[in-house]
């Protein structure tokens, strides 16, 4: 089993201070991710129903009561169970390389007791309202993770961050609106990523480069450039970071109201 994912596209570290989210910050976001997969002794590659982070720090799992993984929990000494959850963050819009980042988590399966099932589901829907919760008890069953390491990998690096870090650590607050957000951009405002583009370095984007929008956070956006060799992703921030989604429409105003003030007359 491998120890560290694999490393997504590097991102162009500026030398301007940028601000950006912190390791913990990123990780917690990245596990708000759907798209998951789980390993452990005797099961390789299985996908989980769902998976989320309660506001309590818990780890949870939604898996088939009668699948491989529920087996192996089951039939494991005293129900525990090594195992590795594999979280991956793939771009909302077309890209070379879609998996902006991956998430590591590496631990110990045990079921959720049955009279603690009911809190563990509500816990787990506070966070994730997942139709797969509907099943609980019948054809699914909840899994707990207590958690022993975490990796994060992203722009070609991967950092472990402290478990206990990672549970205290709040996700972006533009995590649940980042994808539409950066959908619209693509499809229906060139004219506002041609703006955000012009806050990039003079000279970074070639006449042969593409630019796209990549990610939103609470930071600012991430643009990727594409080359005809090669890309690079970039960050242009916004004047402060965000405290909540409330305050996207003022920030994104801002850059584009000082883009177009830099714009020569």
């Amino acid at each position: 089993m491998q120890s560290r994912p694999s490393q997504p596209a590097p991102e162009r570290r500026p030398e301007d201070g940028t601000l950006r989210p912190d390791p913990a910050e990123r990780a917690r976001t990245v596990a708000t991710r759907a798209a998951a997969t789980v390993c452990a002794s005797g099961v390789e590659g299985s996908r989980l129903l769902a998976h989320t982070v309660t506001a309590a720090g818990q780890v949870l799992l939604v898996v088939p009561s009668a699948g491989e993984l529920a087996t192996a929990v089951r039939e494991a000494p005293d129900q525990d169970l090594s195992a590795l959850v594999l979280v991956s963050d793939h771009a909302p819009v077309p890209v070379r390389r879609p998996v902006r980042a991956q998430l590591w988590l590496s631990g110990w399966l045990t079921p959720v007791r049955p009279a603690d099932e009911r809190a563990a589901a509500l816990a787990f829907a506070e966070t994730r309202p997942d139709g797969a919760l509907l099943d609980v008890g019948r054809t699914a069953q909840l899994l707990r993770l207590d958690l022993a390491e975490v990796v994060l990998g992203e722009g070609g690096a991967s950092v472990d961050v402290g478990p206990a870090d990672f549970l205290a650590a709040r996700p972006d607050p533009l995590a649940g609106l980042e994808a539409d957000h950066l959908r619209h951009l693509a499809h229906d405002h060139a004219d506002v990523l041609d703006l955000l583009a012009s806050r990039l370095p003079c000279g970074l984007v070639g006449v042969s480069d593409v630019v796209r929008p990549l990610g939103l956070d609470r930071y600012g956006f991430r643009l990727r450039i594409e080359r005809p060799l090669g890309h690079t992703d970039v960050r242009v921030p916004f004047l402060r970071p965000l405290t909540c989604a409330a305050q996207l429409g003022a920030a994104v105003g801002q850059v584009l109201c000082a883009a177009r003030r830099a714009q020569p007359a």
